[in-house]
């Protein structure tokens, strides 16, 4: 039998509920028709800061791609990575991704405003 460690109850008020909290903007995936086929990015307000602060760390190229990977998920990214993107085709995309997440151009997902 495994030793029993003693926990105490958390009974003491919070000061902030970050469990409570919901989004104040609609977090509806972007869809975008590229090379035939349907592609959907999760919201970027809705994206795990971790892998993005990663990924900011390599500059803004690097930061750029990393939110799109993790907009799209591991299975959609390996086949999007298997077409030729042209840098005007990433400006463009990235651009628009930023419109639909409520981003004006220069502020990043991850932003605190």
């Amino acid at each position: 039998m495994a030793p029993r460690t003693a926990t105490t109850q958390d009974d003491q008020p919070f000061d902030f509920n970050l469990d409570a909290l919901q989004s104040e903007v609609d977090l509806t995936a972007w869809r975008v028709h590229w090379d035939g086929r349907r592609w959907t990015f999760a919201h970027m307000q809705a994206l795990d800061v971790w892998a993005l602060m990663e990924a900011a760390e390599g500059g803004d190229v690097t930061a750029t791609i990393g939110i799109l990977r993790a907009a799209l998920g591991d299975e959609q990214w390996a086949e999007f990575r298997k077409i030729k993107l042209p840098q005007y085709k990433l400006k463009a995309l990235f651009d628009g991704y930023r419109r639909h997440s409520g981003l004006e151009p220069g502020e990043s997902g991850a932003s605190a405003s």
